[in-house]
C-alpha cells in the first residue's frame, strides 16, 4: 500500500534540521532533564535554580517562591513531548503561567483560535519580563496560530516581529526555520482567505510517483493534475508551468529562500480561484507559492513536481484514511453537519510541534508479544507498571523509518550479541553510519497493536532535538507495513489496522 508523501526527496535535508518548537524548547531548559538524553540537550540551569539530589524529582509545590521549579518542569515536559503530564499539572500554576501553557498545549492540539486566545493578551507581559526563551517561546506559536489559521497578513507580521526583536539571539537552525515563513508570507499579505465548499465523503484514488510519494487528481478549473500531500508543509505550491498553463496570475514579486531545497531559489505567489480536489472537494482563493519546475524536477526519475497539498488543504480534507492504493476522505465541512459518525474518537492522540506530527503510542497492550517479539524483549529497566505513552514523529516527507537512541535505552540487553549493520538516511550526509535491526516492533495505537518489522536502532543520539527527544521516526516505508491508517485533522486522532 501507499503512505502519505510529502516534498521531494531532497527536501529530506531540510526536514532533519530540529523543528523550530523543539528546538527552542530544548535549548532553553531551565531544570535538570527528566531522563539521560535531555540531559545531553538542555542548558545550563539558571543560578535560581534549586538544585536536586541526582536520582530525585523537583517536587512540585505552589506559590511565588517555588513557581520556578514547576515551571522549568513543565518546559522539560513540553521538549519532551509530554503533553497530558503538562495538562494534568497546570493547576499548580499562578494563573498568568497557567494561560501561558494552555496556549501553548492548544497550538499543540491545533486549537488555534483557543491558543490565539489565550496567548495575545500575554504578549506585553512576557515581552517586559525580558525572559527571551519564553519571549520566543510565545511569538513562535502565536506565529505558527496564525499561519494555520491562515490569517496571511498577522502570521507575516508575527514573523517579521519575532526576527526584529530576537533574530540576533536566534541560532543559525532557527534562522533557517523561520526562512519560509518570514519571507514568503509578505507575497500573501493581501491575499483573500480560503473558503471551503460543504461536501459529502468521498473516496479518491492515488498514485504512487518516482519518489516513492503519495499524488493526488486535483483541478484547477477543467484541468487535471497530481499533486503531492504533505500534512506537515505550511503552503501549498504550484510549479510555474501549471500556473501558466491554467492562466494564473503570477505576481512579479517575489521571495529567495534556501531552506526548501538546499540551494537559492525563487518563489512567487498567486491565488488559485477554484481548486477541486479529487474532483468533489471545492476550495476557493487558494493562496498558492509558485516554484520554478527546475527547482523541482528529477531528470534521473523523469519526474516533475506539479504541485504539493501542504496544511490548508489537509485540513479542509478533515478525515483521511490511506488503505491500497485509495484515500477515503471526510471532509471537515460536511454538507450534514449534524453527521458525527466519521469523527474519529479512538486511536492515538497526534500533535503539531511546529513542522513535526508527533503521535502518542503506547508499548504493545499484549505482554507476550514483548516478551517474544525477537530483537525488542521488554528492558528489565523498564518499570512493569509504567506504561505511558511514547512520542513519534511521524515524518511525512521521509522514506526512511528507525528508532532512536532513546528507545534503544529501553532495549539494550535485547540487543547483546547482535552485530550493528551499516545504516544511513536519504538525503542526510551525517548520520550514525551503523544501527541494529529489530526483526519486529510491537507498538499500540490507542487500543490496536501493529508491529513494525525490520526498523534499524540507532544507539547514539543525532545531536539534532527534533530527532533525539522522540522514541521513533516513522517514514514511509513504515506507514507501508500497515493495512490502512487515518489522520482526522478534526480530532487529532492517529489509528491503524495491521496487515
Amino acid at each position: 500500500m501507499n503512505g502519505i508523501g510529502g516534498f521531494a526527496a531532497e527536501n529530506s535535508r531540510r526536514r532533519a534540521r530540529e523543528s523550530s518548537a523543539a528546538r527552542l524548547l530544548v535549548t532553553f531548559v531551565l531544570a535538570t532533564p527528566l531522563c539521560p538524553l535531555a540531559a545531553q540537550q538542555s542548558a545550563e540551569p539558571p543560578a535560581q535554580q534549586t538544585k536536586q539530589q541526582p536520582g530525585t524529582e523537583a517536587p512540585l509545590h505552589t506559590g511565588t517562591s517555588s513557581g520556578l521549579d514547576i515551571d522549568a518542569r513543565l518546559q522539560n515536559l513540553l521538549a519532551d513531548h509530554q503533553y497530558l503530564r503538562i495538562q494534568a499539572q497546570i493547576g499548580q500554576l499562578p494563573p498568568e503561567q497557567a494561560q501561558f501553557y494552555r496556549g501553548i498545549l492548544a497550538n499543540r492540539s491545533n486549537q488555534l483560535d483557543q491558543s490565539v486566545r489565550l496567548l495575545e493578551p500575554l504578549v506585553d507581559q512576557v515581552t517586559a519580563s525580558g525572559d527571551a526563551a519564553r519571549e520566543k517561546l510565545l511569538r513562535m506559536t502565536l506565529a505558527e496560530d496564525y499561519l494555520r489559521l491562515g490569517d496571511w497578513a498577522k502570521a507575516g507580521q508575527a514573523y517579521q516581529t519575532l526576527n526584529a526583536r530576537l533574530g540576533a539571539k536566534l541560532t543559525q537552525s532557527e534562522q533557517d526555520e523561520i526562512e519560509m515563513p518570514l519571507k514568503m508570507l509578505p507575497l500573501a499579505k493581501g491575499n483573500p482567505p480560503i473558503t471551503v465548499d460543504p461536501c459529502e465523503p468521498f473516496r479518491l484514488q492515488a498514485s504512487n510517483d518516482p519518489l516513492g510519494l503519495i499524488d493526488v487528481p486535483v483541478f484547477i478549473g477543467a484541468r487535471s493534475h497530481s499533486w503531492m500531500l504533505d500534512p506537515t508543509a505550511p503552503f501549498n505550491l504550484i510549479s510555474r508551468s501549471i500556473a501558466e498553463d491554467v492562466g494564473l496570475t503570477i505576481s512579479k514579486e517575489s521571495a529567495t529562500i534556501h531552506t526548501l531545497t538546499g540551494r537559492p531559489i525563487q518563489i512567487h505567489i498567486t491565488v488559485i480561484p477554484r481548486f477541486t480536489i479529487g474532483g468533489r472537494l471545492t476550495l476557493h482563493d487558494v493562496t498558492a507559492f509558485v516554484f520554478d519546475d527546475v527547482d523541482y524536477s528529477f531528470p534521473h526519475s523523469g519526474y516533475r513536481v506539479e504541485g504539493v497539498l501542504g496544511y490548508p488543504a489537509l485540513a479542509a480534507m478533515g478525515r483521511l484514511t490511506v488503505s491500497d492504493n485509495t484515500i477515503q476522505v471526510d471532509p471537515a465541512k460536511e454538507i450534514d453537519q449534524k453527521e458525527d459518525k466519521n469523527r474519529l474518537t479512538a486511536g492515538a492522540r497526534f500533535y503539531f510541534d511546529g513542522d513535526q506530527v508527533i503521535v502518542a503510542l503506547g508499548r504493545s497492550p499484549d505482554p507476550a508479544a514483548d516478551s517474544s517479539s525477537q530483537g525488542v524483549a521488554a528492558d528489565s529497566r523498564v518499570d512493569a507498571g509504567e506504561n505511558e505513552d511514547r512520542m513519534f514523529a511521524i515524518d511525512a516527507g521521509g522514506q526512511q523509518t528507525y528508532l532512536t537512541s532513546r528507545w534503544f535505552d529501553e532495549h539494550a540487553a535485547a540487543f547483546n550479541g547482535q552485530k550493528m549493520e551499516p545504516f544511513s538516511i536519504p538525503g542526510i550526509d551525517a548520520g550514525p553510519g551503523s544501527a541494529y535491526v529489530a526483526e519486529t516492533v510491537p507498538l499500540a495505537v490507542g487500543d490496536i497493536s501493529i508491529d513494525l518489522h525490520y526498523i534499524p536502532v540507532l544507539t547514539q543520539p543525532f545531536g539534532s532535538a527534533a530527532r533525539d527527544d522522540v522514541y521513533g521516526v516513522i517514514g514511509i516505508d513504515g506507514l507501508d507495513q500497515l493495512k490502512s491508517y487515518t489522520f482526522d485533522y478534526r480530532t487529532m486522532r492517529f489509528s491503524a489496522t495491521a496487515e
